[in-house]
C-alpha cells in the first residue's frame, strides 16, 4: 500500500488557529474580519455551531489568499466533502480517523486530528496528518507533550489545544511548542466583534513577545 499523501502544515506568520465554537452566521463575518485584520491566518468553525457550513462559506469568501478557513469537530466523510464544497481548506477533528484524514487530504486540505497518546499521535502521522492537535493540552501540559514528541518522526508539527490561552505561550515555548488552537480566550457566543478584536490583538502581542522574530515557524520535532 502506498503512503498517504500529506498536505504540509502551512508556514504562517504566527502559528495560531482561532476556534469559533458556537458562532452563528449572523455574527461570523464581523468576528472573522476582526481576527484576520489583527493577524490570524487560520480560523476553525466547529461543526457543532449553529448552521456551521453557512458561516464557513461566508468566511471562505471573506478571507484573503493564504488565510485558512475550515471546520472543527469533523466526524464523517460527508462532512469533509461538504466542507470542501463551501471552500474550507482546514479540517480539524477530535479523533484520529485515517479515512477522514485521507479524504480531506484528497481535497488538498490541511488536516489536524486530535491526539493525546503516543499511539494516537503515531497513527495520525501514519495516516498523513498535516499536524497534530494535542487535546486537551492542559491535561498533560507542556512536559507531557514534549515527552511524547520524542517518539514522533522528525518534522511532525505539534499544536497545543484545549485549556490554552495567551497566558500559556511562554510555558509551552519552553517545551519547544509554538502552534496553538485558541477557543474561549478569544471568542465565546455573544461576544461583540469589538471585544474579539481586542482579545485577538492582545493574543498576537503575547505571541510576538514570546516568539519574537521566529514567529511563523511551526513547532516541529527533530
Amino acid at each position: 500500500m502506498s503512503a498517504p499523501h500529506r498536505i504540509p502544515w502551512p508556514t504562517l506568520r504566527r502559528s495560531l488557529v482561532a476556534i469559533l465554537r458556537g458562532i452563528a452566521p449572523g455574527e461570523a463575518e464581523p468576528v472573522i474580519a476582526a481576527l484576520i485584520e489583527e493577524g490570524f491566518e487560520a480560523i476553525e468553525i466547529p461543526l457543532n455551531s449553529p448552521d456551521p457550513f453557512r458561516s464557513i462559506a461566508a468566511a471562505a469568501k471573506l478571507a484573503p489568499e493564504g488565510v485558512l478557513i475550515g471546520a472543527g469537530t469533523v466526524l464523517d466523510i460527508e462532512e469533509v466533502d461538504r466542507l470542501n464544497d463551501v471552500g474550507g481548506r482546514l479540517m480539524v477533528s477530535p479523533n484520529v480517523d485515517p479515512t477522514i484524514i485521507a479524504r480531506a487530504g484528497s481535497h488538498g486540505m490541511v488536516t489536524m486530528p486530535g491526539v493525546l497518546t503516543p499511539t494516537e499521535a503515531l497513527l495520525a502521522v501514519k495516516a498523513g496528518a498535516s499536524g497534530l492537535k494535542f487535546f486537551p493540552a492542559n491535561l498533560i501540559g507542556p512536559a507531557g507533550i514534549q515527552a511524547i514528541s520524542v517518539v514522533l518522526p522528525p518534522g511532525t508539527v505539534i499544536g497545543a489545544v484545549g485549556g490554552v490561552s495567551d497566558k500559556d505561550f511562554a510555558a509551552y515555548a519552553g517545551a519547544g511548542i509554538r502552534t496553538f488552537g485558541l477557543g474561549s480566550s478569544l471568542y465565546r457566543p455573544g461576544l461583540a466583534a469589538t471585544e474579539v478584536r481586542a482579545r485577538a490583538r492582545a493574543t498576537i502581542a503575547a505571541y510576538d513577545s514570546v516568539f519574537g522574530e521566529q514567529a511563523g515557524i511551526p513547532r516541529t520535532v527533530g
